[in-house]
């Protein structure tokens, strides 16, 4: 059997079992071309160089383990691999955070929220820093910033920690447990957080394979803006101890753009452009936040 036929194959497994997909692929194409190709230790970028190539009979089975794994335990394929990537740069993930697919990596990549920022932006928070991938790449994007990545969570922290050794990041990231902003050392010129904000009527009908994730990172009340609510409180209460005069925060909240709008009516903020269009991210300035009722 060739690389493509076995992919071939476990595409048609995982159609058939009706898995959820979402955690770095789409389509069952995709996903199984990651499985196969990672369980035969070939490059994720490789299948067009080794599509023809011949499995052993030894390595058949292994493959097709894996797929049926996936499908019984409807776990996403970063938790079986221990590997998500973003922005083409690979991170370590397990049960212990969310599969990281935040939009905000886009807008580090592009440069669409520089227009925001100055040659006095020195300081950056990644809020709710989940296995550390957006504070890692915040650092590689701006190489003159330090970044505080902060997480309730100990054992995300431990996850982003080992993320941020491997990309030699530790003199740059300092990690920090905290609930919301009450540990934070700010003030910070940029602040990114991909908070929870599923609302809890799509929270009782996400698929199982998202309910394998930490409840704690994606749930966020009724509508889920409880921690946007939170934080925003936090900000107001004290500005000039989180935010400098020229602050800006990046917040995503997924499908929840008319939870958030009915929760904040009079807030001024920028929708941002991504891949999945302009309602998943929005950027708010320190004085509109201010100046909001």
């Amino acid at each position: 059997m060739t690389v493509i036929e076995l992919i071939e194959q476990a595409s048609t497994r995982l159609t058939e079992a009706g898995v959820a997909f979402g955690h770095g692929t789409t389509n069952a194409f995709d996903e199984a071309a990651w499985l196969v190709l990672w369980k035969l230790g070939l490059a994720l970028d490789g299948l067009d160089l080794h599509a023809q190539d011949t499995v052993s009979d030894a390595l058949v089975p292994e493959v097709q383990a894996l797929i049926e794994e996936r499908i019984r335990t409807r776990k996403p394929a970063a938790y079986l691999t221990h590997e998500a990537w973003l922005q083409g740069v690979s991170f370590y993930v397990d049960e212990r955070v969310i599969v990281p697919r935040s939009f905000i990596a886009e807008v580090l990549a592009d440069g669409s929220i520089d227009a925001w920022l100055s040659d006095q932006t020195h300081k950056v928070l990644d809020l709710c820093t989940g296995n550390g991938s957006l504070a890692v790449l915040a650092a590689m994007a701006y190489p003159d910033v330090a970044v505080d990545a902060i997480d309730i969570s100990t054992d995300a922290l431990e996850v982003a920690r080992i993320n941020v050794e491997r990309h030699a990041l530790s003199e740059r990231i300092t990690l920090v447990h905290s609930d919301g902003l009450a540990q934070a050392q700010g003030p910070y010129d940029l602040i990114l957080c991909n908070p929870p904000y599923v609302n809890a009527q799509s929270m009782q009908a996400l698929p199982a394979e998202y309910r394998a994730e930490p409840e704690l990172a994606l749930a966020s009340g009724e509508d889920g803006m409880d921690f946007t609510r939170a934080l925003f409180s936090a900000l107001r209460a004290d500005p000039d101890r989180h935010m400098g005069p020229d602050a800006v925060l990046v917040l995503e909240i997924g499908n929840e753009r008319a939870h958030f709008e009915r929760a904040f009516p009079e807030l001024a903020v920028t929708w941002l452009d991504t891949s999945a269009g302009a309602d998943q991210l929005l950027l708010v300035t320190r004085d509109a936040l201010l100046l909001a009722p």
